[in-house]
């Protein structure tokens, strides 16, 4: 073969190998190039994944905790834009139109307002006997629904929190985190160094252990002014401990309620929490 034909010969053996074809290779790398790039749809997930799960959604609103909305969504009280949902991890969009047993909810802003409560106002939402309640006093303290935190009742004075936070109310008012409440009990006579050590002993009252944390008298004072510190939520619990051991209580103040302290809060008046309160507070 000459030189010329050989030439050709490798001239053609280069035309027949598609990696030497740059002809050949430009289309399929743009082809491939095309498949790689991505499409509309993993935006579109993405944007399903921003929403807020529907028990966050529901806590959020100030109604219950998100384990107790979880039980409500399995039972069937939760609908999103008309459709019944029972599904755990649903997630609701801005635009959702969220309803609990029928009535219309939304995310609200958080709020925490503490009150010095006084006395002959009632812990309720409303009476129907029309009784003066807690809400009465803290009526302009916010635009949102707020709830109180556990129960004073009518002739208890001191700290009560309200809030719209469903999931901070649930964890403040469980036995099992142990929040500090701290009262001042006026009795109707001197408590005895017996009695007071009787309380401080095993207490068991209408067939259940109380568990008192402390208890004694108050510095410089006289001996019917008492201090003494629960965390249990049991209703009447601290008149109840001084009834057991034949005392009445005729002054009942709570001074202290989860850290939170009465100071600069006079009777009757209420403000917002500080942020470090908050933060003090989401730390139990």
């Amino acid at each position: 073969m000459n030189s010329k034909n050989s030439s050709r010969g490798r001239q053609a053996g280069r035309n027949s190998n598609p990696h030497n074809n740059s002809n050949n290779n430009k289309p399929q790398f743009k082809k491939n190039f095309r498949k790689d790039k991505p499409s509309n749809k993993p935006t579109q997930a993405k944007s399903e994944e921003s929403g807020v799960r529907l028990n966050k959604y529901i806590a959020n609103s100030g109604i219950c905790s998100r384990r107790e909305a979880d039980t409500y969504i399995q039972h069937g009280s939760v609908t999103v834009n008309g459709k019944l949902i029972t599904e755990m991890g649903y997630k609701v969009q801005p635009i959702d139109e969220v309803r609990f047993d029928g009535t219309l909810i939304s995310m609200e802003k958080k709020r925490y307002i503490l009150l010095n409560k006084p006395k002959n106002y009632i812990t309720t939402m409303e009476d129907d006997r029309g009784r003066k309640t807690v809400m009465d006093l803290i009526h302009n303290a916010s635009a949102e629904r707020i709830y109180p935190v556990g129960r004073l009742d009518r002739n208890t004075t001191g700290l009560l929190l309200f809030t719209n936070d469903g999931e901070l109310a649930k964890k403040l008012t469980h036995p099992k985190h142990n929040v500090r409440k701290l009262y001042h009990a006026t009795l109707d006579r001197k408590l005895s160094l017996a009695d007071l050590e009787k309380l401080r002993g095993d207490v068991v009252i209408d067939g259940k252990k109380v568990f008192i944390d402390a208890i004694s008298y108050i510095e410089g004072e006289k001996k019917n002014e008492i201090g003494i510190e629960i965390h249990s939520g049991r209703n009447r619990i601290v008149r109840k401990i001084f009834e057991h051991v034949g005392y009445e209580v005729t002054k009942l103040d709570r001074v202290i309620f989860a850290g939170l302290t009465k100071k600069n809060l006079p009777r009757g008046r209420w403000r917002e929490l500080t942020q470090l309160e908050l933060n003090n507070l989401h730390m139990i």
